[in-house]
């Protein structure tokens, strides 16, 4: 699968609470939860993301709580995928859950820069870093995981 986007660029240690603010957790509608994704780490992050745009971050991206509160506003603000160092391992798994396409790349994110041109091949294990002319290897999907992002998550899959 491919995704191409501007890149939102983030540091390490991002906790769920950053990514969707406690007071948004009463609801799992996700158009209301991804009007205040990364709310508390960037007020303007939901102004400036447009649709397939890519977070980046640095290591342990989503750490915190478990809910899937989290993946789900990431998703529904817009985003196609998140690169990150490391990723929490619940968080992890949420996403793939959920559907959202999580990238780790050990050394990509600290030469990506913020509003850069990005395209991600998690097919091949590969992003292109358009505004640099770079390339960055990847972890590659499982055949499952990249089926059930396909399918738009874990029930979806299940379903069909």
């Amino acid at each position: 699968m491919k995704y191409k986007g501007k890149a939102h660029k983030f540091g390490n240690d991002v906790n769920t609470d950053e990514i969707i603010p406690a007071q948004y957790l009463h609801t799992k509608d996700p158009v209301e939860l991804g009007k205040h994704c990364m709310e508390n780490a960037d007020k303007n992050f939901v102004k400036n993301v447009k649709k397939d745009d890519i977070i980046v971050a640095g290591r342990n991206f989503g750490c915190g709580s478990s809910r899937e509160h989290a993946p789900i506003s990431i998703k529904a603000s817009g985003i196609s995928c998140v690169i990150a160092e490391s990723f929490a391992r619940i968080f992890y798994r949420n996403a793939i859950n959920i559907g959202l396409p999580i990238v780790t790349a050990r050394s990509a994110p600290g030469k990506i820069k913020n509003m850069d041109n990005l395209e991600v091949n998690t097919a091949k294990g590969v992003i292109r870093n358009i505004s640099k002319k770079e390339e960055y290897k990847t972890e590659v999907f499982p055949a499952f995981i990249e089926k059930i992002i396909k399918k738009g998550g874990l029930l979806n899959a299940i379903k069909r």
